[in-house]
Order: structure tokens, then C-alpha cells, then sequence
């Protein structure tokens, strides 16, 4: 097994305490070298340019920088500027100038760039093989394929060599590694993550995703990527729903009936589906699953590559394929050339046969809000693709290939393992936007099926929706004001021993406000009637008993400490205010949060 899983809540609270960063990049680089998995990384950065950009961060500021000192992967066939990208094909590879949107705003945020990860030439892929690099390894068994076509990525996950990595998802990429490698892997609403700077696979239907050990820093990278971008035709201003702080009562769970279960007759596969439907019923209340008959799902999967769809990967490589084919990955190539045989003609007609199963599919979501299918039928070895490229590919992807034809949102995570020890995860499907919905659901299955984080010794995270909780011996502390990382009370925290564990907003019943007095001006968070309040960011630290009692005693009237209610669904102690205390108050419960207020007054 892999060293310690690096989640962003362990490296910031190692940060909070005093690791530096440049420490964490040298443990990646190291483990790097312990894996010998010459297959992961097709380019990585040198160890000092990484250390260098470990050391130029700026100060410790976990909510204002939320990746802060995260180290992470990049699929290669997104844009870093300067390394090239050679989507798993060499005479393909060019080097940009520019970094893709959402890899900048990760860096922005305060992440970490390791390397480029390998890949299905061409994204074609859900197997991980099709590649002239050295194929990765599978880090839970080597016999098994790792998935693609973001297999270097999900094995970069996998073995805990980085925190999160980008993959790309067409048609279940971000998905079936994922299930694979024991990780999460999150396949956002199309067009809420700009694809600028992406080579395409299929235009229309291509996306980010994201693999990590946790939904929580998963869900992460995810807002922090996500936005429009207006360089982008195919990016939409998708709002990024919030987690609900609790699952929705009357929850409507659907499953494939009996004649759209496909195990490729892997009854291991089948019993740990059915284990992992018999917790998640607890996670939900214990609704029944509606079962759905899924013939129309599977009626869209056969259009991704049967269909016109594959004339699209054609043209997204149109210049390369007709003048340099020999230069190809030779199953890539038999796939991407069948698309000579389509015509504009079979283009319209592939377009209107989706329109009408698009319409038969629509019905089910009136049945159900979320689907739960597997996220794999049955894991395939390097040696059935060697005798076979096609099939047990187009197999992996069964319950995948139609989710973005239909415009659906999906989350992979770990089930039940197999009776081998095996993975075998599922898939949360809901319609676009619902995004938050699946990683409430998420967070709150995986530590319920699994021990350990993909090949990692860490435990998955119990506390909240996978965020961790204070130590025993010590008290959760939800902190809105000067207390906050980088603000002027902060050492009061850190000086008493104090952990960095999260931020996280409140639930929408709160306000905030700049107390009367002062300087130093001083924030109120006070609890007010469901419906007449906001969402107030906050971080949550642990500190002893001990720490907590000294830091009260210096906390002034009208402030106290009580129980605050976050979106993340825990409940810590907190900073608030008595009512009394508003006389001559401001409300600044429109700028979110204590710091954006702060930076208001500055910009006046």
C-alpha cells in the first residue's frame, strides 16, 4: 500500500501547524519515485521549479486560497503553458502558451502543479491501454486494466502521489478509472467547467472531471474551477448548487430493473452492487429504490460510437488523422476512421434518433431524482484487451456512455469491494445543476463502504459530509471574524495549539454584522428565522478544551460562544452575538463573510 493519502484537510491543518509546503512537494516527488510507475506521468514538472512555486505561495489563507499547497496532476491533453501536450500521441504534440482556464484557477487557488498525466491516445478510451507510453499500472491489482482514458490521472489518485488530478469525461473518462482505482471521480454538469485550453475529444459533450480520495476535495477543485468563460462557446452560467446540510426527506432513489442489470455475468460485481444499494438505503432514510427500466439510456450509449458522434472526434483531429494516420495508436485510429463512412446526412440523423430517445429518457427523471447504477459491469484484465481492444472496452462503458448526451451530472464512488477485495463502485446520476445533491449523497456513502482511501493506509474521513472532525480531546471552533486564517486574531488560535480543519458557510439562517465601537471593528453572527437569512462563511479549527477556555475569557459583551449550524451539516461551537448587542450595528450579511466586508472598507 501507498503512504498516507494527502486530503486537503490533513495538508491544511499540517500547514496550520507549521509544515511548509515545500516539505509536502518533496514527499510527493519522493513517493514518485518509491511507486516506479513509469506508465503515470508522460511530463513532470522538475522537483525545484515545484518547490520554487511552493515557497512563492503567500501567506497560509485557507479560505481566500482554498487549494493552498494541494499538490495535483493535470491530464495531458489540457493546456499548462510551456509543457507540451501531447494527448498520448507524440508527432500530435504541441506546446502552449496560454494554461487552460480551469488549471489557472486552480493555481490561482493556491494548487500545486506535479505533472501531466498519461492517457487513451486521443481520449478514445474507457480502458487506459491505448497508449505509446508505458501503460500505469493498476494500483490495487496490476492484472486489471486502470481505466481510461484518464487512467494516469486516476492512478496518480490511486496511490496518493497527488491530492486531486484532472481527467476529461465524453463518455465516462472521469468515471470508470475512478471505479477502478477505489477514488472518487466527479463528472460535473456539462458547461459549469470551462473546456478552453482542452483538446477535444468530442466537443459537444466534453468536460473536466475531477479524481480525488474524497467527494469533499473533489467538490472542491470542482468550485473552484467552475464559472463561464466567455472564450468558451460551450461553457454555460450553470449556478454551482451548495450541498444541503441535509439529504431532502422523500428522497426519490431509482435502479436498473432486472433486465438492465449488466455484470457480464461477474457475480462478485452483482453481490457488491447489492451490498452497497443496502447502505445507501440508510444514507437516504431507507427510501425504496424505484426500479427504471433503462432500455433508452442504453438505446443513447450505442450513438456515441456507432453514431455521428464519432465524426466529431474525427474533426477534433482532422488535419493530424488524414496526413499522419501511421503516427496513431492503431485501435484509436480504427476508431476515429470508421467516422469516412458518415455523411452530413447520418449527421442529422443521428441528431434527431437522440432527440426522440432524449425525450423517452426525460420520463424517467420524472420518477426519480437520482439513478444509482454501477459504475463498471465487471473489471477487465490487461490480458482480454490484448485479445480483444474493442469489446471489453465498449463493455466498461455501459452505464456511462449516454450521461452526457443526455446532459446529466454523475459522481463515481466507492462501493462495497467485491468479495476479492476488488473495487467496484456506483454512480450517481441526477439531471444537470444537481451537482451539490450527488456530493451530499456521496460524502455520506463512502465512509460507509469503504476503509481506506483507493490504495492509500488512510481511513475515509466519518465527520460531516467526509470532512475530518476534532481529535478526541478536542472541540470544534467555527470562527467568522479576526479569528479567521490571516487576520489579525488568528495567533490567538494558532498560539493555543489550535488545528485548521475547514471552512465551510453557515446554514442560511444567519446574519452578519459590523458591531458598533471599535477600532477594531468587531463581526456579530447572530441565528435569525429560517428564510430571512444567509449562508456567512466560516472556518471550523480544533482546539482543546484547554485552549478554549483561555481564549474565552478574553472574548468582550456582547459576544459569546454557543452552537453554530454549518452547511456541511455539523454543528461546532461558535462566535455569537446576543441581540442586545445590535444597538448601532451594521447588517453586512450581503458581502458572505467577514473578510469580503473587510475588503470592502479597503476599496472605499
Amino acid at each position: 500500500m501507498s503512504d498516507p493519502f494527502p486530503t486537503i484537510a490533513q495538508l491544511h491543518a499540517a500547514y496550520a501547524g507549521g509544515l511548509p509546503p515545500e516539505q509536502t512537494v518533496a514527499d510527493v516527488y519522493r513517493r514518485i519515485a518509491d511507486v516506479d510507475d513509469p506508465g503515470i506521468f508522460i511530463a513532470l514538472v522538475p522537483e525545484d521549479a515545484a518547490r520554487a512555486a511552493a515557497q512563492t505561495l503567500p501567506a497560509f489563507d485557507p479560505a481566500t486560497y482554498p487549494l493552498w499547497g494541494i499538490p495535483f496532476a493535470v491530464k495531458d491533453n489540457i493546456d499548462v503553458a510551456g509543457i507540451p501536450t501531447t494527448a498520448a500521441c507524440p508527432a500530435f504534440a504541441y506546446t502552449p502558451s496560454e494554461t487552460a482556464f480551469a488549471v489557472r484557477k486552480l493555481l490561482d487557488a493556491g494548487a500545486i502543479l506535479i505533472g501531466k498525466t498519461n492517457l487513451d491516445q486521443f481520449a478514445t478510451g474507457l480502458v487506459g491501454v491505448r497508449s505509446p507510453y508505458p501503460i500505469p499500472r493498476n494500483p490495487i491489482d496490476a492484472r486489471y486494466v486502470p481505466g481510461g482514458s484518464s487512467s494516469g490521472s486516476a492512478v496518480a489518485v490511486g496511490h496518493g502521489l497527488v491530492t486531486f488530478a484532472l481527467g476529461t469525461d465524453t463518455a465516462g473518462s472521469g468515471r470508470v478509472p475512478a471505479g477502478l482505482n477505489n477514488i472518487v471521480g466527479l463528472k460535473p454538469s456539462l458547461g459549469s467547467v470551462s473546456t478552453s485550453g482542452v483538446a477535444p475529444a468530442c466537443r459537444t459533450l466534453d468536460t473536466i472531471s475531477v479524481f480525488a480520495g474524497t467527494v469533499a476535495d473533489a467538490d472542491c477543485a470542482f468550485r473552484v474551477m467552475a464559472g463561464h468563460d466567455a472564450k468558451d462557446a460551450y461553457s454555460r452560467s450553470l449556478p454551482v448548487t451548495a450541498q444541503p446540510s441535509a439529504l431532502p426527506t422523500g428522497l426519490r432513489i431509482g435502479v436498473p430493473d432486472d433486465a438492465s442489470r449488466r455484470f457480464g455475468g461477474d457475480a462478485l460485481c452483482e453481490n457488491a452492487f447489492d451490498a452497497t444499494l443496502g447502505i445507501l438505503a440508510s444514507v437516504t432514510k431507507g427510501s425504496t429504490p424505484a426500479t427504471i427500466d433503462m432500455t433508452p439510456m442504453f438505446d443513447v450509449a450505442t450513438l456515441l460510437y456507432t453514431g455521428p458522434w464519432v465524426a466529431e472526434r474525427y474533426q477534433a483531429i482532422r488535419s493530424f488523422i488524414e496526413t499522419t494516420p501511421e503516427q496513431m495508436h492503431p485501435t484509436t485510429r480504427t476508431i476515429i476512421s470508421g467516422a469516412t463512412r458518415m455523411s452530413a446526412a447520418d449527421a442529422f440523423a443521428g441528431i434527431y434518433k437522440l432527440a426522440e430517445l432524449r425525450r423517452a429518457a426525460d420520463a424517467i427523471w420524472s420518477q426519480i431524482d437520482v439513478l444509482v447504477v454501477p459504475t463498471y459491469p465487471r473489471p477487465r484484465t490487461v490480458a482480454d484487451l490484448e485479445a480483444d481492444p474493442i469489446a471489453p472496452n465498449s463493455e466498461l462503458g455501459t452505464y456511462t456512455n449516454f450521461v452526457n448526451l443526455l446532459d446529466l451530472c454523475a459522481l463515481a464512488v466507492p462501493g462495497t469491494s467485491r468479495a476479492d477485495g476488488f473495487p467496484s463502485g456506483v454512480t450517481l446520476i441526477a439531471p444537470r445543476g444537481a451537482d451539490g445533491l450527488l456530493a451530499a449523497i456521496g460524502a455520506r456513502l463512502h465512509p460507509l463502504t469503504q476503509d481506506r482511501l483507493g490504495a492509500s493506509r488512510t481511513p475515509v474521513p466519518t465527520a460531516g459530509d467526509g470532512q475530518p472532525a476534532a481529535l478526541p480531546g478536542e472541540i470544534e471552533l467555527a470562527v467568522v471574524g479576526a479569528h479567521l486564517s490571516g487576520m489579525p486574531l488568528n495567533h490567538e488560535l494558532t498560539g493555543r495549539g489550535a488545528r485548521f480543519l475547514r471552512a465551510s458557510d453557515t446554514g442560511p439562517d444567519y446574519k452578519l454584522y459590523a458591531l458598533a465601537g471599535g477600532p477594531p471593528a468587531r463581526p456579530g453572527l447572530l441565528r435569525v428565522p429560517a428564510g430571512t437569512g444567509s449562508r456567512i462563511a466560516t472556518e471550523v479549527w480544533a482546539i482543546s478544551a484547554e485552549g478554549l477556555g483561555a481564549l474565552m475569557v478574553g472574548v468582550p459583551a456582547p459576544l459569546g460562544i454557543g452552537t453554530t449550524r454549518l452547511a456541511d451539516g455539523t454543528s461546532p461551537k461558535g462566535f455569537i452575538v446576543e441581540a442586545e448587542g445590535l444597538a448601532g450595528a451594521k447588517d453586512v450579511s450581503e458581502f458572505g463573510g467577514w473578510r469580503n466586508y473587510i475588503a470592502s472598507l479597503s476599496g472605499r
